[in-house]
């Protein structure tokens, strides 16, 4: 699992982070930042912030952008991950939740529209390790 995680970060370059807060202390802008700096080409997406690093963020799910991401990486509730995936659609390659996300209905629904799905990891770690 290891080596096609890292496989899909080197092919992969552009992330929508959903669900990024603005407090810069919260996992999820520690993330952003970080691919940020990587020049993932990452995009913001919050359903309740307008703008992060002076650049408007995506709403909701990044229907706005969904034509230019590969990665759309969740950091929202539990309860939130399968409305999330189930706006997705092929134009994103891949699905990939949070440390503490392992949402089997979403990642099933993910699978069945052609998305590759990756559970309950960090992608800032896996990129660290592998894409530094």
């Amino acid at each position: 699992m290891i080596k096609e995680i890292q496989s899909l970060l080197s092919a992969y370059k552009t992330v929508a982070v959903v669900g990024i807060s603005p407090n810069p202390d919260r996992p999820s802008h520690v993330v952003a930042s970080y691919l940020q700096s990587k020049d993932t080409g990452s995009y913001r997406s919050a359903p309740m912030v307008e703008s992060f690093w002076g650049k408007r963020s995506i709403k909701a799910s990044g229907t706005s952008q969904r034509n230019c991401v590969d990665i759309v990486d969740v950091f929202r509730k539990s309860t939130e991950v399968l409305p999330i995936v189930e706006k997705q659609s092929n134009a994103e390659q891949m699905v990939w939740m949070q440390e503490g996300l392992s949402i089997q209905d979403a990642a099933a629904k993910a699978e069945k529209a052609g998305l590759k799905v990756v559970m309950d990891r960090c992608i800032k770690k896996e990129h660290q390790s592998c894409c530094n």
